[in-house]
């Protein structure tokens, strides 16, 4: 066997989770590995929808710009079309993914940063460019086999596929990103509830040209109810834009029972014509695949100095867009906390904060997937399309809510009423923004939780309560405009007050020397070295101007103090303790 590779972390998979614990640990200076069993990065256009925080999360780590310059902006994602096909009839409409003029409003108020359609095959070279770029070491066609653990770290054996022989990496951590049936997962014994295989799926990657049919209502989901498309009832297709307007991917189900269709060229092409509608449209089909839906979290995701990231440890369908941007936020939850851990600022007992705070985020995100599929259903009830008819009279049915009559007036309700509800799916911000951690790395300070005014699946709400991600507002530096988020993260610890806090500035000062744990002040106040011309702050940190926020890393509050007491260096330096698990 070839000598053993050592490394600091070696990451299996080169996904989104896995290419963005790369790219973080790399920035924070941390030697890793990425190891994948495939040739090249992923080929096809999978996760596509690329949230606001997860926007932050690439601002953060220097690649935002990249990724806004590769994608879809967010003003040509927001109209989902229900129709009968795609030059057919028209059912409704919902203005998605922040382009209703309302929830605008709060994505404009709630980040620095927009959501984009950024396709996985578009987003996977930007991080693991960026992160090779800083250090990584990236190992194609290298499979992961197995591991053994000991007291010092984690020793992998790895098979080189070109090769065709075996031979080990020593890491002190492997963190396990290798997707929905994560081998390094498996291997940890993480604990699981839910299953594989609920329903099954296929995607058909085609290129036409659909702007007459598409660029006046410009989205990035068309939803096709298709009588006859399938025996017995509505067959529901999904097509997908994948570059407007001519590159589509279409989301088609199937009979887990029957087994997967022949996915041959004629077959996909017979789907594509389907939901398409106009056959004099020049179709090339550039790939098929067939995945199940699935319905599984782990309960944990830490065996020791084995932690699993992303699809190994949540599996969903890809309603409400959350998978990708639940991975990359896996990943940069975990990536500061192994580097503090490594350089031995942090007692190894801060990674048990990992599976705290991120698991319960893992299940929400199942739930809520696989809620959004059930919650279509009212659109087919709306149309009389759940009980077994022919495929005439389900034409008949939808025909029918066009007539002047009483029973059509009350479909056309139902079927608005149940096209809007959608939202739940396409427009769910408080889904990806209202995270909150509870761990031993976060500081309670003693306050109630207030809860949330508004729907918490639907809005926004910021907090600076211990536990919350860190409120953005406008702020300025030397007349330059930037984000509070701006002046936190980069790898450390970030503590912000205002005039009258400088004991707090002291304290950090304290603790850096002490504790050997980067901590950068952040005052903010007329005169001082940030200025809040607009009030933004002032309107949302919940604190007077001589309290204190101690800010995470990962630009969450680990620490809340309204006021400046006389022993702020004390308690600062408990907080600390607390969270590097040194106490």
């Amino acid at each position: 066997m070839p000598p053993t590779v050592e490394t600091d972390v070696l990451i299996v998979g080169s996904g989104p989770a896995g290419a963005t614990a790369a790219l973080a640990l790399s920035t924070y200076g941390v030697p890793n590995i990425i190891v994948t069993r495939y040739a090249s990065l992923a080929d096809t256009p999978r996760a596509h929808i690329t949230n606001q925080r997860t926007m932050e999360v690439l601002r953060d780590l220097g690649v935002e710009d990249q990724v806004v310059a590769k994608a879809t902006p967010q003003h040509l994602m927001g109209n989902t079309v229900f129709c009968t096909s795609i030059a057919g009839e028209e059912l409704g409409r919902v203005r998605s993914w922040g382009n209703d003029p309302y929830v605008q409003a709060e994505h404009e108020l709630a980040s620095p940063s927009r959501m984009c359609d950024m396709p996985q095959h578009l987003m996977e070279p930007v991080l693991v460019d960026a992160a090779v770029a800083r250090g990584t070491s990236l190992r194609f066609e290298t499979e992961y086999i197995s591991h053994v653990q000991d007291a010092d770290g984690v020793t992998a054996t790895v098979k080189d596929r070109m090769r065709g022989d075996t031979y080990e990496i020593r890491a002190r951590y492997l963190v396990g990103a290798d997707g929905a049936r994560s081998r390094v997962a498996e291997n940890a014994g993480l604990p699981t509830v839910g299953r594989m295989g609920v329903a099954g799926s296929i995607n058909i990657v085609f290129e036409a040209d659909l702007s007459k049919y598409t660029a006046h209502r410009p989205s990035t989901l068309y939803w096709v109810l298709a009588p006859g498309a399938t025996v017995g009832g509505i067959g529901a297709g999904l097509v997908r834009c994948v570059r407007p307007w001519k590159e589509w991917m279409i989301v088609w189900g199937y009979d887990l029972d029957a087994g997967a269709p022949d996915l041959t060229e004629e077959y996909a092409l017979s789907v594509v014509r389907r939901l398409i509608g106009d056959d004099e449209i020049p179709v090339k089909i550039k790939s098929s695949s067939a995945w199940t839906v699935n319905h599984l979290y782990a309960e944990r995701y830490a065996d020791r100095r084995v932690l699993c990231a992303g699809d190994a440890v949540h599996r969903h369908p890809p309603s409400n867009g959350l998978g990708s941007n639940v991975s990359i936020q896996d990943a940069y939850n975990l990536a500061w906390k192994l580097r503090l851990v490594l350089d031995g600022t942090a007692a190894a007992s801060l990674l048990d904060s990992y599976s705290a705070e991120r698991a319960p985020i893992g299940r929400q995100t199942v739930d809520r997937a696989n809620q959004s599929i059930g919650e279509t259903a009212p659109v087919f009830e709306a149309l009389n399309g759940l009980t077994p008819q022919t495929p005439e009279q389900l034409w008949a049915n939808i025909a029918a809510r066009k007539d002047a009559t009483p029973a059509a007036e009350k479909q056309r309700e139902r079927l608005r009423e149940a096209i809007a509800f959608k939202v739940y799916e396409f427009n769910a911000h408080g889904v990806e923004m209202n995270q909150r951690y509870a761990s031993d790395a976060i500081v309670p300070d003693g306050t109630e939780d207030p809860g949330f005014d508004r729907d918490p699946e639907l809005h926004h709400q910021p907090s600076t309560r211990p536990g919350a991600k860190l409120p953005h507002a406008w702020i300025t530096q030397g007349g330059r405009q930037i984000s509070t988020l701006d002046a936190s993260g980069h790898g450390r610890f970030t503590l912000f007050t205002g005039i009258g806090g400088d004991g707090w500035i002291r304290a950090a000062e304290a603790a850096t020397k002490a504790l050997g744990v980067e901590i950068a002040g952040a005052v903010i106040g007329p005169g001082r070295q940030y200025e809040d011309p607009y009030g933004d702050w002032a309107r949302v940190r919940e604190i007077g101007d001589a309290g204190a926020l101690l800010v995470r890393p990962d630009n969450y509050i680990a620490f809340r103090h309204t006021t400046a007491p006389d022993d702020a260096e004390r308690q600062l330096s408990e907080a600390l303790r607390r969270i590097l698990g040194r106490d």
